[in-house]
Protein backbone atom coordinates (compact mmCIF):
# COMPACT_ATOMS: atom_id res chain seq x y z
CA UNK A 1 0.00 0.00 0.00
CA UNK A 2 1.37 3.44 -0.95
CA UNK A 3 2.17 6.06 1.66
CA UNK A 4 -0.47 8.37 0.14
CA UNK A 5 -3.13 5.68 0.51
CA UNK A 6 -2.20 5.15 4.17
CA UNK A 7 -2.44 8.90 4.77
CA UNK A 8 -5.84 8.84 3.05
CA UNK A 9 -7.19 6.02 5.27
CA UNK A 10 -5.80 7.66 8.41
CA UNK A 11 -7.31 11.01 7.44
CA UNK A 12 -10.73 9.43 6.83
CA UNK A 13 -10.65 7.57 10.17
CA UNK A 14 -9.40 10.61 12.06
CA UNK A 15 -12.11 12.77 10.50
CA UNK A 16 -14.87 10.36 11.56
CA UNK A 17 -13.63 10.40 15.16
CA UNK A 18 -13.33 14.20 15.21
CA UNK A 19 -16.71 14.83 13.58
CA UNK A 20 -18.51 12.39 15.88
CA UNK A 21 -17.12 14.21 18.91
CA UNK A 22 -18.17 17.70 17.79
CA UNK A 23 -21.27 17.13 15.62
CA UNK A 24 -23.88 19.02 17.73
CA UNK A 25 -21.82 22.18 17.15
CA UNK A 26 -22.01 21.53 13.38
CA UNK A 27 -25.82 21.49 13.61
CA UNK A 28 -25.89 24.72 15.64
CA UNK A 29 -23.52 26.62 13.33
CA UNK A 30 -25.20 25.42 10.11
CA UNK A 31 -28.68 26.37 11.28
CA UNK A 32 -27.46 29.74 12.49
CA UNK A 33 -25.71 30.37 9.16
CA UNK A 34 -28.88 29.77 7.07
CA UNK A 35 -31.14 31.77 9.40
CA UNK A 36 -32.01 35.17 7.85
CA UNK A 37 -33.73 36.69 10.89
CA UNK A 38 -31.59 38.92 13.05
CA UNK A 39 -32.08 36.89 16.20
CA UNK A 40 -29.30 36.50 18.67
CA UNK A 41 -29.44 33.26 20.61
CA UNK A 42 -26.87 31.90 22.97
CA UNK A 43 -25.53 28.41 22.36
CA UNK A 44 -27.55 27.20 25.35
CA UNK A 45 -30.80 28.70 23.98
CA UNK A 46 -30.19 27.16 20.56
CA UNK A 47 -29.62 23.73 22.11
CA UNK A 48 -32.79 24.01 24.25
CA UNK A 49 -34.88 25.02 21.19
CA UNK A 50 -33.65 22.03 19.19
CA UNK A 51 -34.17 19.57 22.05
CA UNK A 52 -37.71 20.90 22.68
CA UNK A 53 -38.67 20.59 19.01
CA UNK A 54 -36.83 17.45 17.99
CA UNK A 55 -35.47 15.78 21.07
CA UNK A 56 -31.81 15.10 21.78
CA UNK A 57 -31.46 13.33 18.42
CA UNK A 58 -32.12 16.68 16.74
CA UNK A 59 -28.57 17.63 17.66
CA UNK A 60 -27.42 14.79 15.40
CA UNK A 61 -29.56 15.53 12.32
CA UNK A 62 -27.66 14.46 9.21
CA UNK A 63 -24.91 12.71 11.19
CA UNK A 64 -24.76 9.68 8.85
CA UNK A 65 -24.24 11.77 5.73
CA UNK A 66 -21.82 14.02 7.62
CA UNK A 67 -19.64 11.08 8.66
CA UNK A 68 -19.68 9.82 5.08
CA UNK A 69 -18.81 13.33 3.91
CA UNK A 70 -15.93 13.82 6.33
CA UNK A 71 -14.52 10.37 5.53
CA UNK A 72 -14.60 11.07 1.77
CA UNK A 73 -13.41 14.67 2.18
CA UNK A 74 -10.46 13.85 4.41
CA UNK A 75 -9.59 10.66 2.54
CA UNK A 76 -9.50 12.42 -0.83
CA UNK A 77 -7.78 15.52 0.56
CA UNK A 78 -4.99 13.64 2.32
CA UNK A 79 -4.45 11.41 -0.73
CA UNK A 80 -4.13 14.28 -3.19
CA UNK A 81 -2.17 16.45 -0.73
CA UNK A 82 0.40 13.75 -0.01
CA UNK A 83 0.67 12.82 -3.69
CA UNK A 84 1.19 16.47 -4.64
CA UNK A 85 3.63 16.93 -1.76
CA UNK A 86 5.61 13.86 -2.86
CA UNK A 87 5.79 15.01 -6.47
CA UNK A 88 7.00 18.49 -5.42
CA UNK A 89 9.66 17.11 -3.06
CA UNK A 90 10.86 14.52 -5.60
CA UNK A 91 11.23 17.23 -8.23
CA UNK A 92 14.06 18.84 -6.29
CA UNK A 93 16.93 17.81 -4.06
CA UNK A 94 17.78 19.04 -0.60
CA UNK A 95 15.17 20.11 1.98
CA UNK A 96 12.31 17.72 2.68
CA UNK A 97 10.07 20.53 3.95
CA UNK A 98 7.60 22.37 1.72
CA UNK A 99 7.96 26.12 1.33
CA UNK A 100 4.90 28.34 1.89
CA UNK A 101 4.12 28.55 -1.85
CA UNK A 102 4.60 24.80 -2.29
CA UNK A 103 2.26 24.09 0.63
CA UNK A 104 -0.36 26.37 -0.95
CA UNK A 105 0.00 24.70 -4.37
CA UNK A 106 -0.44 21.23 -2.88
CA UNK A 107 -3.42 22.51 -0.91
CA UNK A 108 -5.13 24.04 -3.95
CA UNK A 109 -4.77 20.79 -5.93
CA UNK A 110 -6.04 18.64 -3.05
CA UNK A 111 -8.80 21.07 -2.07
CA UNK A 112 -10.19 21.47 -5.59
CA UNK A 113 -10.34 17.71 -6.16
CA UNK A 114 -11.97 17.18 -2.76
CA UNK A 115 -14.60 19.89 -3.25
CA UNK A 116 -15.76 18.62 -6.64
CA UNK A 117 -15.97 15.00 -5.45
CA UNK A 118 -17.59 15.62 -2.05
CA UNK A 119 -20.02 18.51 -2.77
CA UNK A 120 -23.06 16.21 -3.35
CA UNK A 121 -22.55 14.63 0.08
CA UNK A 122 -22.47 18.03 1.81
CA UNK A 123 -25.59 19.16 -0.06
CA UNK A 124 -27.42 16.12 1.34
CA UNK A 125 -26.01 16.71 4.85
CA UNK A 126 -26.91 20.43 4.88
CA UNK A 127 -30.41 19.68 3.56
CA UNK A 128 -30.94 17.18 6.37
CA UNK A 129 -29.70 19.58 9.04
CA UNK A 130 -31.87 22.55 8.05
CA UNK A 131 -35.02 20.62 7.10
CA UNK A 132 -36.22 20.61 10.71
CA UNK A 133 -35.16 24.21 11.29
CA UNK A 134 -38.74 25.50 11.27
CA UNK A 135 -39.77 28.54 13.35
CA UNK A 136 -41.55 27.96 16.63
CA UNK A 137 -45.14 29.24 16.82
CA UNK A 138 -45.50 32.84 18.01
CA UNK A 139 -48.16 31.70 20.45
CA UNK A 140 -46.46 29.66 23.22
CA UNK A 141 -49.73 27.77 23.83
CA UNK A 142 -49.59 26.31 20.33
CA UNK A 143 -47.79 22.98 19.82
CA UNK A 144 -44.33 23.07 18.29
CA UNK A 145 -44.58 21.85 14.68
CA UNK A 146 -42.98 18.50 13.98
CA UNK A 147 -41.24 18.07 10.64
CA UNK A 148 -40.53 14.58 9.38
CA UNK A 149 -36.84 13.79 9.31
CA UNK A 150 -35.55 12.43 6.02
CA UNK A 151 -32.87 9.78 5.76
CA UNK A 152 -30.00 9.95 3.31
CA UNK A 153 -31.82 8.15 0.48
CA UNK A 154 -35.07 10.09 1.02
CA UNK A 155 -33.12 13.36 0.93
CA UNK A 156 -31.38 12.29 -2.29
CA UNK A 157 -34.76 11.44 -3.87
CA UNK A 158 -36.16 14.78 -2.69
CA UNK A 159 -33.28 16.74 -4.28
CA UNK A 160 -33.47 14.73 -7.52
CA UNK A 161 -37.24 15.24 -7.73
CA UNK A 162 -37.04 19.01 -7.25
CA UNK A 163 -33.82 19.97 -9.01
CA UNK A 164 -32.39 16.97 -10.81
CA UNK A 165 -28.73 15.98 -10.72
CA UNK A 166 -27.63 19.63 -10.83
CA UNK A 167 -29.08 20.07 -7.34
CA UNK A 168 -26.18 18.10 -5.87
CA UNK A 169 -23.78 20.82 -6.94
CA UNK A 170 -25.57 23.70 -5.21
CA UNK A 171 -23.06 26.09 -3.73
CA UNK A 172 -20.14 24.70 -5.73
CA UNK A 173 -18.96 28.28 -6.45
CA UNK A 174 -18.39 29.38 -2.84
CA UNK A 175 -17.29 25.83 -2.02
CA UNK A 176 -14.45 26.15 -4.56
CA UNK A 177 -13.60 29.59 -3.18
CA UNK A 178 -13.43 27.93 0.24
CA UNK A 179 -10.59 25.73 -1.02
CA UNK A 180 -8.57 28.56 0.48
CA UNK A 181 -9.72 27.37 3.94
CA UNK A 182 -7.75 24.09 3.98
CA UNK A 183 -4.98 25.80 1.99
CA UNK A 184 -4.60 28.35 4.79
CA UNK A 185 -5.02 25.64 7.42
CA UNK A 186 -2.39 23.26 6.06
CA UNK A 187 0.00 26.05 5.06
CA UNK A 188 -0.12 27.58 8.55
CA UNK A 189 0.17 24.08 10.05
CA UNK A 190 3.18 23.11 7.91
CA UNK A 191 5.04 26.34 8.57
CA UNK A 192 4.37 26.27 12.33
CA UNK A 193 5.44 22.61 12.41
CA UNK A 194 8.65 23.39 10.52
CA UNK A 195 9.46 26.31 12.86
CA UNK A 196 8.82 24.18 15.96
CA UNK A 197 10.93 21.27 14.70
CA UNK A 198 13.75 23.63 13.67
CA UNK A 199 13.83 25.35 17.06
CA UNK A 200 13.70 22.12 19.06
CA UNK A 201 16.31 20.49 16.84
CA UNK A 202 18.62 23.48 17.35
CA UNK A 203 18.22 23.15 21.14
CA UNK A 204 19.00 19.42 21.01
CA UNK A 205 22.12 19.98 18.94
CA UNK A 206 23.22 22.85 21.15
CA UNK A 207 23.07 20.44 24.10
CA UNK A 208 25.58 18.14 22.40
CA UNK A 209 23.36 15.85 20.28
CA UNK A 210 24.97 16.72 16.94
CA UNK A 211 22.72 14.61 14.68
CA UNK A 212 19.48 14.77 16.67
CA UNK A 213 16.21 15.78 15.01
CA UNK A 214 13.22 16.84 17.13
CA UNK A 215 10.03 14.75 16.96
CA UNK A 216 6.67 16.39 17.68
CA UNK A 217 4.25 14.87 20.19
CA UNK A 218 0.52 14.20 19.83
CA UNK A 219 -0.15 17.33 21.89
CA UNK A 220 2.01 19.37 19.50
CA UNK A 221 -0.11 18.17 16.58
CA UNK A 222 -3.29 18.84 18.59
CA UNK A 223 -2.44 22.48 19.33
CA UNK A 224 -0.91 23.21 15.92
CA UNK A 225 -4.03 21.76 14.27
CA UNK A 226 -6.29 23.91 16.46
CA UNK A 227 -4.34 27.11 15.83
CA UNK A 228 -4.11 26.61 12.06
CA UNK A 229 -7.85 25.90 11.79
CA UNK A 230 -8.72 28.97 13.85
CA UNK A 231 -6.82 31.15 11.39
CA UNK A 232 -8.43 29.47 8.36
CA UNK A 233 -12.05 29.47 9.58
CA UNK A 234 -11.90 32.98 11.02
CA UNK A 235 -10.62 34.28 7.68
CA UNK A 236 -13.18 32.56 5.44
CA UNK A 237 -16.37 32.37 7.53
CA UNK A 238 -18.57 34.73 5.40
CA UNK A 239 -18.13 32.34 2.45
CA UNK A 240 -19.13 29.44 4.71
CA UNK A 241 -22.43 31.27 5.38
CA UNK A 242 -23.10 31.72 1.64
CA UNK A 243 -22.18 28.10 0.87
CA UNK A 244 -24.44 26.77 3.65
CA UNK A 245 -27.42 28.77 2.39
CA UNK A 246 -26.93 27.65 -1.20
CA UNK A 247 -26.41 24.00 -0.24
CA UNK A 248 -29.55 24.11 1.93
CA UNK A 249 -31.54 24.95 -1.21
CA UNK A 250 -33.48 27.75 0.46
CA UNK A 251 -35.59 30.02 -1.73
CA UNK A 252 -33.98 33.26 -0.55
CA UNK A 253 -30.51 31.94 -1.39
CA UNK A 254 -31.54 31.30 -5.01
CA UNK A 255 -31.39 35.07 -5.52
CA UNK A 256 -27.63 35.00 -5.05
CA UNK A 257 -26.15 35.32 -8.54
CA UNK A 258 -22.63 34.53 -7.37
CA UNK A 259 -20.60 34.18 -4.20
CA UNK A 260 -19.72 37.88 -4.18
CA UNK A 261 -23.35 38.84 -4.88
CA UNK A 262 -24.43 36.61 -2.02
CA UNK A 263 -21.99 38.33 0.34
CA UNK A 264 -23.19 41.77 -0.79
CA UNK A 265 -26.87 40.79 -0.44
CA UNK A 266 -26.41 39.44 3.08
CA UNK A 267 -24.42 42.53 4.07
CA UNK A 268 -27.17 44.82 2.69
CA UNK A 269 -30.15 42.95 4.17
CA UNK A 270 -28.72 41.63 7.44
CA UNK A 271 -25.71 43.76 8.16
CA UNK A 272 -22.20 42.64 9.03
CA UNK A 273 -23.52 40.25 11.69
CA UNK A 274 -25.33 38.33 8.94
CA UNK A 275 -21.96 37.29 7.51
CA UNK A 276 -20.91 35.84 10.85
CA UNK A 277 -24.03 34.04 12.04
CA UNK A 278 -23.05 30.92 13.97
CA UNK A 279 -19.36 31.84 13.91
CA UNK A 280 -18.92 31.14 17.62
CA UNK A 281 -20.07 27.52 17.57
CA UNK A 282 -18.40 27.01 14.17
CA UNK A 283 -15.03 28.19 15.46
CA UNK A 284 -15.27 25.97 18.53
CA UNK A 285 -16.37 22.99 16.43
CA UNK A 286 -13.85 23.42 13.62
CA UNK A 287 -10.94 24.10 15.97
CA UNK A 288 -11.73 21.05 18.12
CA UNK A 289 -12.32 18.90 15.03
CA UNK A 290 -9.02 19.98 13.46
CA UNK A 291 -7.12 19.46 16.70
CA UNK A 292 -8.53 15.95 17.17
CA UNK A 293 -8.04 15.19 13.47
CA UNK A 294 -4.38 16.21 13.31
CA UNK A 295 -3.49 14.32 16.47
CA UNK A 296 -5.65 11.30 15.56
CA UNK A 297 -4.59 11.15 11.92
CA UNK A 298 -0.91 11.06 12.87
CA UNK A 299 -1.42 8.26 15.38
CA UNK A 300 -3.70 6.24 13.05
CA UNK A 301 -1.21 6.73 10.20
CA UNK A 302 1.65 5.35 12.28
CA UNK A 303 -0.38 2.35 13.48
CA UNK A 304 -1.70 1.60 9.98
CA UNK A 305 1.76 1.86 8.41
CA UNK A 306 3.16 -0.44 11.08
CA UNK A 307 0.38 -2.99 10.48
CA UNK A 308 0.83 -2.84 6.69
CA UNK A 309 4.60 -3.25 7.04
CA UNK A 310 4.12 -6.29 9.29
CA UNK A 311 1.76 -7.92 6.79
CA UNK A 312 4.16 -7.19 3.95
CA UNK A 313 7.07 -9.00 5.59
CA UNK A 314 7.77 -12.39 3.98
CA UNK A 315 6.98 -15.43 6.08
CA UNK A 316 10.07 -17.57 6.67
CA UNK A 317 9.30 -21.27 6.41
CA UNK A 318 10.61 -23.42 9.25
Amino acid sequence: MSDSAIHSLAGAAGGIVAMSATYPLVVLSTRAAVETKNESKTVAQAIIDIVKREGVLGLYSGLNSSLLGIAVTNGVYYYFYERSRGIILNSRKGSKALSTLESMLAGVIAGSATTIISNPIWVVQTSQVVRTNEPSPSDPSQPIPVVKKLGIFETIQNILGKEGVAGFWRGIGPALVLVINPVLQYTVFEQLKNILIKRRTAKLRASGLATAVAVLTDWDFFFLGALSKMVATGSTYPYIVVKSRLQAGQAHAQRYKSSVHGLATILKEEGLQGLYKGVGSKLVQSVLTAAILFAGQRRIYELTKKAVSSMAKPVVAK
